[in-house]
């Protein structure tokens, strides 16, 4: 799964996009590894700071020196990343051999959309990689499901390392890395989440074939871009819904994932301070099922007093339905 391919795969991983490494029921062993080799080779992560908990674990397991920016702020990557170019290595000031920069493509409890653009052109003026985690992402956003790169314009080539599960869009299980060829032989023979961890069994490989073809369109029929289409509107449905209703809802429009502002998901998995419940949607829920969800959602907001604004009055909202359904006739 994608908890495991990034605590494991980050203390082995440097390199750039082009080939494909899958690993089946081990994806956390797979960053602690990465993390470790950047340590040995002194090596600097910088990691947003709401980066995922696998994430956390694996740049805490490797040893190496690891400094976060302020969630999806380029301004501030910026400023990390200069000062520590300046002052080198603890101790000894020797410049840095690696630096990687850790962001999400959709912020798995934020909802939010990385401004990869920025990142990237931050990167490239420093010098330093660039690992995106694209659990949320990959197969869910634009139109042919790739992810942010095709969803923000910016060519995979810029991005070194790519990360994503088989547990969401495809339906199965483990993880992968994709990077340059180089990069996939050393991770062949030197990274234990693959020598040691059980492979993905022939059932759940299908899967994701299966799962690839339908996303592409090579199964013959439009069911993957019926399937995108339903995701996006589904999404934003429910997101405007719960608005109307008077919750917080944080995140970006489109987007498959929706935290909102409750105390649920809490610490650890969530700053201290900032907890949610996080709600995710998909292209197989009915809009009976999200009626249904809003009206339960709703009955919740009202008994804990989470409803922190005041909630769009019925009537107005039928008006503004009506006013739409005009439309669409004319």
């Amino acid at each position: 799964m994608g908890y495991v391919t990034n605590s494991a795969i980050l203390p082995v991983l440097i390199g750039k996009f082009k080939s494909k490494l899958s690993f089946g029921h081990c994806s956390l062993i797979i960053v602690i590894i990465i993390f470790l080799f950047i340590y040995l080779q002194g090596g600097l992560i910088i990691s947003d700071s709401l980066n995922h908990n696998s994430i956390v674990n694996g740049a805490r397991g490797s040893g190496a020196t690891v400094r976060v920016f302020k969630h999806n702020t380029p301004s501030h990557l910026e400023k990390v990343l200069r000062e520590h170019i300046a002052e080198g290595q603890p101790r000894t000031h020797r410049p840095w051999k690696k630096i990687i920069v850790v962001v999400e493509g959709i912020y798995s409890m934020e909802g939010e959309l990385c401004k990869l653009p920025e990142v990237v052109a931050i990167c490239k003026k420093y010098k330093a990689y660039v690992y995106l985690d694209e659990a949320h992402s990959i197969g869910a956003v634009e139109k042919s499901r790739r992810g942010v790169c095709e969803l923000l314009g910016v060519d995979t080539v810029d991005v070194d390392i790519m990360m994503g599960t088989f547990t969401k869009s495809f339906g199965s299980c483990g993880g992968y890395i994709a990077g340059s060829k180089e990069l996939i032989q050393y991770l062949i023979y030197n990274c234990p989440a693959h020598l040691y961890a059980t492979s993905i069994s022939p059932p759940a490989a299908q899967q994701i074939i299966s799962s690839i073809k339908v996303i592409l369109g090579e199964d013959g029929s439009s069911r993957g871009a019926q399937k995108l289409a339903r995701i996006r509107e589904n999404s934003n449905f429910f997101r405007s819904e719960l608005q109307k209703m008077g919750f917080e809802v944080l995140g970006d429009n489109d987007s498959p994932v929706m935290p909102v502002a409750v105390v649920t998901v809490a610490f650890p998995a969530t700053p201290l301070l900032l907890e949610k419940a996080r709600i995710c949607i998909s292209a197989s829920h009915t809009k009976e099922d999200l009626l249904k969800a809003l009206e339960v959602i709703s009955q919740v907001g009202d008994l804990v007093g989470i409803k922190y604004f005041p909630a769009e009055p019925k009537k107005q909202q039928q008006q503004q339905q009506q006013e739409k359904h005009t439309i669409k006739l004319e």
